[in-house]
């Protein structure tokens, strides 16, 4: 049997619980004259901790030979289970369906409790209990989407009508092709409801922060806070009860002075609500930003989930950098907008959240921003023009915002939804030669994946131009010189996979010169680039999806901004990437060894004990197999014959020029991104490394490579201090 909890409460307590009032009625509440005396303990149905279902019935194939041991192949992370087995119809994947049939058993206890989780498909995805053959409750799991979570809940039934008789549990998945299963754990019978019920809290806004305690793993609750019977703050978090792994915090710094009610579902004796409290600061202490595993020159979020980079910006001194974020999490959902700003892509702050969904379930999706420098859309003036944004709102469709106040502030036009069809990611730009507006959005039309373009005078009525096919999600459309071309330029179409195509652009119509090409392999998606930066340049920053943080209360992170440029090269115009030259900012001590031959078993690096390095160097193959680095762990590598670089496993082809090969390698807590041939590959690799690992090495395989040039640079973190 597996550790379940039994809650022992006296009658007299039990019925001062049933009177709080931040505990809304609720069938089967504690003042039930059948709970009245102190509960027995539970009788255990099923808690399928064995090697095999027992007496239980199986037929189909959805629930295997036995239990599962938590998560199946290819499946989301299962959670919320108890000990280490389930039943769990993912076996066989989606497609597979069956039922799993209990032995008879005497109702014994006023509520049978269990956890269930997976598709909320009535019928199809659920757990049954027959009374002769007919069903008489039921019960779904609690995801309506596909791609929802597989965490399970507690369920409670009240079948005090049922005492004496016989009945069974059926567990169906009878849902064919597409998402839909069930997941269930721990059936008991029980004198007490688990399932959630009701409660509320009301708070009089003294500080500009609530602290909410989560617990990874734990089940996810709705949080709405009403002000004044409004809803302002609606959201899913993992509330913990008793110990949290970390704090979030959220602002209603616009409401000191208000009260605010939170409204939750918790089980009866959790005290989770009552743990939130207010605070003066986002984030206590003097920990942030000194956390074991924190990033200290790529962006992450103070707190919570990060993805896509939206928004990018430059207005007025500042890069503004938008980001996909959940706040109240350290997994994807609950999607915002974040907010940070930069003087130099380097020193990033980050501000109050800058869009809230506009409800809960209409999330505010990946988009783009640019400067009205021409006050088009009337919503500044000439003298102090807006910005504006455009965003996929999930409930309603692509939406523009604007601020008059540096960004700092945002309102909504009055004629949203803009742009209405099956797609996301809207991404503004200015073509001059047509004086129009453009959006490039990922449209999914007939079947197919495309990018969409529609024209726009003023950013509020928007004009379907054309479609280019086979481009999937978060577009970019940008045009560069073709440096080493005098007088060429190319317009470039990005999406979401790092692919990208060289054309021609009139304002309507994309026409490639030729196949897609690929700059960026490995931890790299949905890039973006900055529009209205100084100087002309074309600075990029993408989300290093996959580099995950255990343990930490932030998870996620960008790439490290890079300039741009399309070069003319013997395969016709290609992109590059290189860090900004305002990395050097971060520049401390500095290695040099140049111009000497690296035998097998030579390390000139063993005197440099960095975690936070920017490396450049030059090799000549010469007689080597392979030559490359190893950073506390984690090793970058070229092959001489395959002619490929791989960092911590992520490869990419990489050619010598004149037998040379150059590299710029940087080196975080969390990743290593390496650039070959001054940025004609790019390679980002998540890359924490090994405990106890902190020794650097520069070595040379199977033969002597001659090193041309090295240099390393320690680098300083650039946050600031606390």
């Amino acid at each position: 049997m597996k550790p379940f909890a039994v809650t022992l409460l006296p009658c007299l307590l039990a019925c001062v619980a049933s009177a709080d009032p931040n505990r809304l009625p609720r069938e089967g509440a504690p003042g039930d004259a059948r709970l009245a005396a102190e509960p027995r303990p539970d009788l255990v149905v099923a808690d399928f901790e064995g090697d095999t279902y027992g007496d239980w019935k199986t037929t189909g194939t959805a629930f295997g030979p036995g239990p599962a041991r938590g998560t199946l192949p290819n499946q989301m992370p299962v959670t919320g289970f108890l000990g280490r087995g389930l039943a769990n119809s993912y076996h066989g994947g989606d497609d597979s369906t069956g039922t799993l049939t209990s032995p008879p058993f005497t109702v014994e206890r006023p509520y049978l409790n269990f956890l269930v989780g997976g598709g909320k498909y009535p019928g199809e995805t659920c757990v049954n209990l027959l009374l002769d053959g007919q069903v008489v409750r039921t019960a779904t799991g609690p995801n309506d989407r596909p791609g929802g979570s597989e965490q399970l809940d507690w369920r409670s039934w009240d079948v005090k009508e049922l005492a004496g008789k016989k009945v069974v549990i059926e567990i169906v998945d009878r849902r064919k092709g597409g998402w839909g299963h069930v997941c269930v754990d721990h059936i008991v019978q029980s004198d007490r409801p688990r399932q959630a019920g009701p409660v509320r809290r009301d708070l009089a806004v003294s500080e500009p922060y609530l602290l909410l305690p989560v617990k990874n793993g734990a089940a996810k609750r709705r949080l709405t806070v009403r002000v004044d019977d409004r809803v302002v703050r609606d959201f899913d978090i993992e509330l913990a009860d008793g110990e949290p792994d970390f704090l979030v915090f959220c602002d209603v710094s616009a409401f000191k002075g208000k009260t605010l009610r939170l409204e939750t579902q918790l089980p009866a004796e959790s005290k989770a609500l009552e743990a939130v409290r207010q605070s003066g600061e986002a984030v206590p202490g003097d920990s942030l930003y000194r956390e074991k595993y924190r990033p200290q020159f790529h962006f992450t979020a103070r707190r919570g989930w990060l993805n896509d980079p939206n928004g990018l910006v430059f207005f007025r001194g500042e890069y503004h950098l938008f980001f996909q974020h959940n706040p109240y999490g350290r997994e994807w959902g609950n999607m915002h907008w974040g907010h940070a700003v930069s003087p130099d892509l380097v020193h990033w702050r980050e501000l109050p959240v800058a869009l809230y969904p506009a409800k809960y379930g209409d999330w505010a999706f990946s988009g783009s921003a640019v400067v009205d420098a021409g006050n088009t859309s009337g919503f500044g003036t000439r003298d102090e023009p807006p910005l504006v944004a455009a965003f996929t709102s999930t409930g309603r469709g692509e939406c523009i915002v604007y601020s008059t106040d540096r960004g700092r502030g945002w309102r909504e036009h009055d004629g949203n939804p803009v742009v209405k069809h099956a797609g996301r990611d809207p991404r503004l730009l200015w073509h001059e030669a047509s004086r129009r507006w453009v959006m490039a959005v990922y449209d999914e039309h007939d079947g197919k994946q495309w990018i969409a373009f529609h024209t726009s005078p003023d950013l509020k009525k928007w004009t379907f131009a054309s479609r280019i096919e086979g481009f999937f999600e978060c577009p970019d459309l940008f045009e560069l010189p073709v440096e080493g071309k005098e007088g060429e330029r190319r317009w470039v179409l990005y999406a979401a996979d790092g692919r990208y195509v060289v054309g021609a652009f009139d304002g309507k119509t994309f026409t490639p010169e030729g196949g897609k090409h690929t700059l960026w392999y490995g931890n790299f998606y949905a890039a973006q680039t900055f529009s209205d930066a100084p100087d002309g340049r074309r600075v990029q920053i993408g989300w290093a999806r996959g580099v995950d943080f255990p343990g930490m209360p932030f998870n996620q992170q960008m790439t490290v901004p890079c300039r741009l440029s399309l070069r003319a090269t013997p395969d016709g115009p290609r992109l590059f990437a290189e860090p900004v030259r305002e990395m050097d900012r971060l520049h401390a001590r500095k290695f040099v060894g140049s111009d000497r031959v690296l035998r097998p078993g030579d390390n000139l690096l063993d005197v440099v004990g960095g975690g936070l390095l920017d490396v450049r160097v030059e090799f000549d193959a010469g007689q080597a197999e392979s030559f490359g680095f190893r950073f506390r762990g984690v090793p970058v590598t070229y092959d001489v014959a395959k002619q490929t670089l791989t960092c911590n496993g992520v490869s990419a082809p990489l050619r010598p020029v004149d037998g040379r090969v150059r590299l710029r390698i940087l080196v975080d807590r969390g990743s290593v991104e390496a650039f070959g041939q001054d940025g004609a590959v790019a390679v980002s690799a998540a890359a924490i490394p090994p405990e106890g690992r902190t020794g650097n090495e520069v070595f040379s395989r199977g033969g002597p490579t001659k090193l041309v040039s090295l240099e390393v640079f320690e680098l300083r973190s650039a946050w600031p201090e606390r």
